[in-house]
C-alpha cells in the first residue's frame, strides 16, 4: 500500500519543480549571479513562456530546465526526482529519454537526410532500428514533412527545417518541450505558423516551455515567467502579463 500511494503521490507531482536555483559564474574576482533565488513550478500540460532581455538569466535557466547544466546551489525536481547534482552523463539520459529540443537554428546535421536528423535522439536513446523509424517517421506525418524524409537540410526551406526540428523533438515523445527562441530564424508568417503548431501540441497534451525574448512570442503561451538580473519578477496568465506590459 505505501508503495502504491508513493507512486500515486509521484503523478500528481509538478513536472518541473526549481527550488531557490542559483547559478553563479566567477569572472576574475567578480561573481556573475546569473540566476538568484528562482522558485518555478511547472505543471504537466502547461505552456509556458520565459521571457528576458539578453543577459537577464533566461537561457541560464532553460539550460537548467533542459538539464544541460546544473544550479550551484538549489533543488530542481524533475517528474519527481532531483536532478540538481547528477553527473553529465546522467544528465544526458535525462534529455534524451525526457525533454525534446528545438532550437532557434534547426541544429539539423547537413550530411544526414531528415529521416536520419529525427532519428538521432532515439539513437542515444536505446531505441531499435524499426523503432526509430516508425518514431520518427510518425513525427514527421505529424508536422506534414512525410513525403521529405530522404531530403538533406540544403534541400528544405527554413520553414520545413523548422518542422523537422520539431519532429526530431516530438519523436521520443519526450515529457517536455523545450523551444529556445523557435522563431528567431523565421519570417514573421513562418514564426506564426510555428506557434499556432505549438499551441496545437500543448491543446494535445504536451507540456511546453518557451523560452523567448519577444514580448509577442511570449504572449502566444497561457503563461509566462519573466526573468530580470536573474531573478524572476512576474509569474501570471498571459492576459495579466498584457496588464503587466501596459502598466
Amino acid at each position: 500500500m505505501r508503495l502504491r500511494k508513493q507512486k500515486e503521490e509521484n503523478s500528481n507531482a509538478p513536472l518541473i519543480q526549481l527550488v531557490d536555483i542559483h547559478k553563479i559564474y566567477k569572472m576574475g574576482n567578480e561573481e556573475v549571479r546569473a540566476n538568484d533565488g528562482i522558485d518555478l513550478v511547472i505543471d504537466k500540460g502547461e505552456f509556458v513562456a520565459i521571457v528576458g532581455k539578453s543577459g537577464s538569466g533566461k537561457s541560464t535557466i532553460m539550460n537548467i530546465i533542459g538539464a544541460l547544466d546544473v544550479p550551484t546551489s538549489g533543488k530542481y525536481i524533475l517528474k519527481g526526482k532531483d536532478v540538481s547534482k547528477l553527473r553529465d552523463n546522467e544528465l544526458a539520459i535525462i534529455r534524451n529519454k525526457t525533454i525534446g529540443f528545438i532550437f532557434q537554428q534547426y541544429n539539423l546535421l547537413k550530411k544526414s537526410n531528415l529521416l536520419a536528423n529525427v532519428e538521432l535522439p532515439l539513437l542515444y536513446a536505446g531505441f531499435s532500428r524499426r523503432e526509430r523509424k516508425r518514431a520518427a517517421m510518425e513525427a514527421l506525418t505529424k508536422v506534414g514533412l512525410e513525403d521529405k524524409w530522404r531530403n538533406f537540410p540544403n534541400q528544405l526551406s527554413g520553414g520545413q527545417q523548422q518542422r523537422g526540428a520539431v519532429a526530431r523533438a516530438l519523436a521520443g515523445k519526450p515529457s517536455l518541450i523545450l523551444a529556445d527562441e523557435p522563431t528567431g530564424a523565421l519570417d514573421s508568417k513562418l514564426g506564426k505558423e510555428l506557434l499556432d503548431f505549438l499551441n496545437e501540441l500543448n491543446e494535445e497534451g504536451n507540456t511546453i516551455v518557451l523560452i523567448t525574448h519577444d514580448r509577442s512570442v511570449a504572449e502566444r503561451a497561457k503563461r509566462v515567467v519573466t526573468i530580470y538580473d536573474g531573478k524572476i519578477v512576474f509569474d501570471g496568465n498571459v492576459d495579466e502579463y498584457r496588464k503587466q506590459v501596459l502598466a
